[in-house]
């Protein structure tokens, strides 16, 4: 008979952690999460009042981000580390005794995933970290003058490089992230968080948890309804909603 394991799952993206959790529960049904996180935050809290075992942190994470949290963690509990990074960050996982989960969520290396981790609580203490964990934070750290200069999306059946300079606006849609530009539009599978990571601060503005927007799209400014502002765009009819959250961007407008 199997023993039930306590995880938690940290990330800011609601979304994300209900889908991990959904693929985690027919994969591994003895795994009971325990509690959700949208940060690093208080883990000694988390860990006093629940006992976890594992935890699934989200690197990048605001506040308290994946990296310092497993600091934090240390030797008490395994780690799990969500990302979107590509072939190079991940070399560091593989080197590593620290397991690893790739966005978007492949059942099939989850279920790879889990089969390791269950060798790992069966005999092993959770693996010594400040040695990758500093390595990670080398490797993943933000470089400010390398930002994202095109966009491999799907436009229908058809992959197209977009330069960044042309997309009007990126806005989050349930799975995907729109790709917005004056004569198309197009899905990435890339979330908007890790966008606003590779993107110019000075060129692209969060205007709301789901919307990224081009500044020099930008025609006006309107108070919209609930005194909320409203983004209309140069040679676009989409009109964009700024959450009360990023109405100060606009203030000097």
């Amino acid at each position: 008979m199997s023993t039930a394991v306590n995880a938690v799952i940290a990330d800011d993206e609601p979304l994300l952690r209900a889908q991990l959790r959904s693929r985690l529960a027919r994969l591994w049904p003895e795994l009971a999460i325990v509690h959700e996180m949208a940060d690093g935050r208080d883990v000694d809290q988390v860990i006093a009042a629940h006992g976890p075992r594992l935890f699934f942190l989200d690197i990048h994470m605001p506040g308290v981000n994946g990296l310092e949290a497993a600091r934090a963690i240390g030797k008490r509990a395994h780690v799990v580390f969500v990302t979107a990074f590509d072939q190079y960050a991940v070399e560091a996982f593989e080197q590593g005794a620290i397991d690893y989960v790739l966005k978007p969520f492949n059942e099939e290396r989850l279920a790879a995933t889990v089969e390791r981790l269950k060798e790992r609580l069966a005999g092993a203490a959770p693996a010594p970290m400040e040695e990758l964990l500093a390595r990670l934070a080398g490797r993943l750290a933000p470089r400010a003058t390398e930002h994202l200069r095109w966009i491999k999306a799907s436009v229908g059946q058809n992959v197209r490089l977009i330069p960044v300079e042309e997309v009007l606006f990126f806005q989050s849609d349930e799975k995907y992230t729109r790709v917005v530009t004056a004569d198309t539009e197009a899905l990435i599978r890339k979330p908007i968080k890790e966008l606003l990571d590779e993107l110019d601060p000075e060129k692209f503005w969060q205007v709301h948890r789901a919307t990224i927007v081009n500044v020099e799209a930008i025609a006006s400014v309107r108070r919209g309804l609930k005194d909320q502002a409203e983004i209309a765009l140069k040679g676009h009819r989409e009109i964009l909603v700024v959450s009360r959250n990023f109405t100060h961007l606009f203030k000097q407008m």
